[in-house]
């Protein structure tokens, strides 16, 4: 179904006095479901906002297909951007209704799909007629699955999709995503906090540091580069010879190292009286972006 690459060069972005983004440059492949992870103020709903068309950016371009995204209708039909709703607006209480929402989602995506929409309405028992401010957090995060899922539209953006969501409707709302990829084949790229229950629906995983893409590579083959080593300390400094040490965590002498390298720096390091196990997404994640953190 989707053929459309999203494609961002040399994005800079700044709020007064601070730098958001530095020279991003990033590109979003057809068919694969990507995920965005980074800290609190790394600047992944900028990114999302300049990627889609919503924010401005201060350099650099955006295009889907080779086209500018900015104020382009053409491109902007194949992107849906879905973000959490807010109970008030400047005005006071956002009063309009799911309905609203929907109708209007039905006339901006050519690909919408009602008939999904219907199913999803019903499963979610969200009620058409309740005003958004109405509703619960987690309700309103079922609103904004329920658009970006039956916009069908080939690049579709989610931030934050399982704020609210209890943890029965965040495993429904990925096994929707994994179906709906699996039947149409487009584009998912998903802003997520909650990692650790996300990794194995990433196919691929951009990491966002401090304003650049520290990371975006194929999710598993990232894990596999990472191992912690841990046993006495004078042993594991030796074992770690060669390999890339992102932070230490020590306990008398006991010391555990978190380490990046090759499968054959890992057998190196096997051969010392030490520890080395493996690391999944979110240990990966702290590691590069902890800063020397302890873990």
């Amino acid at each position: 179904m989707n053929t459309g690459i999203l494609k961002a060069e040399g994005l800079c972005k700044s709020y007064g006095s601070k730098r958001v983004l530095e020279g991003l440059d990033l590109t979003i492949q057809p068919g694969r479901i990507y995920g965005l992870i980074g800290r609190n103020g790394a600047g992944k709903t900028t990114l999302l906002g300049i990627l889609t068309g919503q924010n401005i950016k201060d350099s650099g371009q955006v295009t889907c297909d080779g086209e500018p995204v900015w104020e382009n209708c053409r491109a902007l039909e194949q992107i849906c951007f879905s973000r959490e709703l807010q109970p008030t607006l400047f005005s006071g209480p956002n009063n309009q209704k799911v309905r609203y929402y929907l109708k209007s989602a039905a006339i901006f995506y050519p690909n919408w799909d009602q008939e999904y929409a219907d199913r999803l309405l019903n499963e979610f028992q969200l009620e058409p007629k309740k005003k958004i401010s109405q509703l619960s957090k987690g309700q309103m995060s079922m609103v904004t699955i329920l658009i970006a899922l039956a916009s069908r539209a080939p690049i579709t953006i989610l931030d934050e999709p399982a704020a609210g969501l209890d943890v029965v409707m965040r495993e429904r709302f990925y096994q929707l995503l994994l179906e709906d990829f699996a039947q149409t084949g487009r584009t998912f790229l998903v802003s997520t906090h909650i990692i650790e229950e996300a990794a194995s629906v990433f196919e691929q995983v951009i990491i966002l540091d401090q304003g650049r893409i520290l990371e975006n590579s194929p999710t598993e083959e990232l894990v596999e580069q990472f191992r912690y080593i841990s046993g006495r300390e004078d042993v594991v400094d030796q074992a770690c010879a060669g390999l890339e040490v992102l932070s230490v965590q020590q306990m008398g002498r006991h010391k555990t190292a978190a380490v990046r390298g090759s499968d054959a720096q890992f057998r190196q390091a096997r051969q010392a009286d030490v520890d080395v196990s493996p690391m999944n997404l979110q240990n990966v994640f702290v590691a590069l972006c902890g800063h020397g953190d302890a873990q």
